[in-house]
């Protein structure tokens, strides 16, 4: 059976090989998975809406009440209105969805590096190019410097992950500003993916919700209420593209899937409760691996600001795939910094999605490993 070009140009995402060579009795820090409890609003929401037969197919950008609870939600970060939020099968779908609806033949799309492994796949899939850009040194802001000297008159779309998935870091104001100075002066879309916003530690999160002239943002329920096998997300975009992001999921799913909407919809009037409980337990700890890995010789992390990610560097004659698979030869999961791109090699990215004798566990395998290695 013959396989198109397109798939095959693409391969498969280094966090899944990961898994493939792990023992079950592994200490897994590769998945970012949060590993609480759902809040009870959303299990109760889902199950009453099975029940009562809620189960059928339903309007294709979402049920109106969610779309609307979701504006809500956001307008602290910008006043918005329901028609302007479509309920998607996923952050990932909508990451799709909006490079099929916007991306052409040849359109260069600015990916970040390191980034979310399915940044350039996605762009690569509507067979426009995906162009790596470089973030900052241990800030890891966009590197503006770079960006500009990547920009032809080709590019369409810059991709921006806020807080960023694997390093932990989160957009500054300059960043912010100059980002979007670039976007109004070239004619760029910005695809703003920021299903991580709940989870900031310092400083306020940074929304691109303000400019949806020229930026579309994606947002996630996975993350957000520990619930990543209901696949559900959304993305929030202005009139004028509104109606062909629709159109394009339609053509994807029909519809998202409805107990899991009813879910959602009941959980989120509340769900600021639960995040301040649920931001506390990641901040302890972030703090933990972060003691934990500063105590490694030759190995080194600032705090990440935000998502629950470590990305730390290492000072080791080794490349990242080889140092990760000595540690899944010991027992520990975690992922190459290289499978996040051109720029992610020297680093190594621990979720701290788990509890803390986990991450004890992992951190001690990691110093063990480390310490072999270093002598090589």
């Amino acid at each position: 059976m013959k396989i198109s070009r397109r798939l095959n140009s693409i391969p498969m995402s280094g966090i899944r090989k990961m898994f493939d060579l792990a023992t079950p009795d592994s200490i897994n820090l590769g998945l970012g998975e949060p590993d609480l409890a759902p809040p009870k609003a959303a299990i109760d929401g889902m199950c009453e809406a099975a029940h009562n037969g809620l189960n059928k197919y339903g309007p294709t950008a979402g049920i109106m009440p969610l779309r609307d609870a979701i504006a809500k939600h956001y307008s602290k970060y910008a006043p918005i209105d329901g028609q302007n939020v479509m309920v998607t099968p996923s952050g990932s779908s909508a990451l799709l969805e909006i490079t099929q609806t916007l991306i052409d033949p040849g359109d260069e799309v600015l990916v970040p590096s390191p980034g979310f492994v399915i940044y350039g796949p996605h762009a690569e899939l509507a067979e426009g190019k995906a162009v790596y850009y470089k973030l900052t040194d241990k800030e890891f802001q966009p590197d503006i410097d770079d960006i500009q000297s990547k920009i032809t008159d080709k590019t369409t779309m810059i991709v921006i992950n806020n807080p960023c998935n694997p390093t932990g870091g989160t957009l500054d104001k300059e960043s912010f500003k100059t980002l979007c100075d670039i976007a109004e002066d070239k004619d760029i879309t910005i695809l703003s993916d920021e299903v991580y916003d709940s989870f900031v530690y310092e400083g306020e999160h940074i929304s691109f919700l303000s400019q949806l002239d020229k930026a579309i943002v994606v947002g996630g329920f996975s993350k957000m209420m520990a619930v990543t096998g209901w696949r559900l997300g959304f993305l929030m975009a202005n009139d004028d593209v509104m109606e062909d992001l629709i159109k394009m999921q339609y053509h994807v799913c029909a519809s998202p899937n409805m107990p899991a909407m009813y879910g959602v919809l009941n959980a989120l009037p509340t769900i600021d409760d639960y995040l301040v409980k649920a931001r506390e337990t990641f901040r302890k700890r972030r703090d933990l691996i972060v003691k934990r890995i500063n105590e490694i010789d030759g190995m080194e992390i600032i705090p990440p600001k935000g998502a629950f990610y470590a990305f730390p560097s290492f000072d080791y004659d080794i490349s990242s795939n080889d140092f990760a698979m000595e540690l899944i030869k010991n027992g520990l999961i975690c992922t190459p910094g290289s499978a996040f791109g051109p720029f992610g090699e020297g680093h190594l990215r621990f979720s701290y999605a788990a509890d803390e004798s986990k991450i004890d566990k992992g951190m001690d395998i990691l110093a063990s490993t480390a310490k072999k290695i270093s002598k090589q």
